[in-house]
């Protein structure tokens, strides 16, 4: 789908304003942001998305920042802006910590960083709990498989480099499936410090949880609650290559 753009030089008014400057800034800080997204050499934001700021739609809000589809040159990309009511003072820390999950290959690439603003791939897709509710039809195991053994391997990947996402149990946010790509999202509370639990955390939001768990059960057959767990403490215990494969065996992957 082709979408509309819309110069930033309109952001310094409303209602465009309050997305710049989210959830209040006066206009001499919203002009501020308008220079500082184009050294970054954004022209273009587009108002598209399943989240509403207020009648205005966007990819996506957190207490970090809210989240836009723009225009870097001709490329689409996605840009996180900083809250004004963010504990967060600048979006550079957050920046290494993207790079860092993007040097095992997982999560948007990281393309550029000011201190309002982060650049990111634009995956196009949607969110994971919404995808699995349009599964149907011939194949949809196969997919349905094949994108849960995709994000485990991500989680592995980062439970290797002692990376923590921190919000995977709520994985229906996080998890974004687009076509060519599944990819783990928003890393605003990931840490290096604490010990990793992401394999552990989709693990169980996937199979185990709440709502997600039941809609997956009824597209094919899960293995127990306890065989899923006994995996689990075996991998929580020795996260090896070999206990990861055996959990993936136990979850039909």
């Amino acid at each position: 789908m082709a979408h509309s753009f819309i110069s930033i030089k309109k952001f310094v008014d409303e209602p465009y304003s309050q997305i710049l400057g989210y959830p209040k800034a006066t206009s001499r800080q919203i002009k501020s942001r308008i220079n500082e997204l184009e050294k970054l050499k954004i022209k273009s934001i587009s108002l598209t998305g399943t989240t509403k700021l207020g009648k205005l739609e966007i990819l996506g809000k957190g207490y970090v920042g809210v989240v836009v589809l723009a225009k870097k040159g001709s490329k689409e990309v996605a840009v996180k802006i900083r809250r004004t009511d963010s504990q967060r003072s600048e979006m550079k820390s957050e920046a290494k910590l993207l790079k860092l999950v993007n040097s095992c290959n997982v999560g948007p690439k990281m393309l550029d960083v000011s201190k309002n603003f982060l650049i990111m791939e634009y995956i196009d897709g949607i969110k994971i709990i919404d995808w699995v509710n349009e599964l149907n039809g011939i194949g949809s195991v196969k997919k349905l498989k094949s994108t849960i053994k995709n994000i485990l391997v991500d989680c592995y990947n980062l439970d290797q480099i002692g990376f923590d996402h921190g919000e995977l149990s709520n994985i229906s946010k996080h998890v974004i499936v687009g076509k060519t790509k599944s990819t783990l999202i928003d890393f605003e509370s990931s840490s290096v410090k604490r010990r990793p639990s992401n394999v552990t955390s989709v693990t169980q939001a996937i199979f185990i949880g709440s709502g997600m768990a039941k809609k997956i059960q009824k597209i094919y057959k899960n293995p127990s609650k306890e065989k899923i767990i006994s995996g689990l403490k075996q991998y929580k215990q020795e996260k090896s290559l070999e206990n990861f494969e055996n959990l993936l065996k136990i979850l039909k992957l």
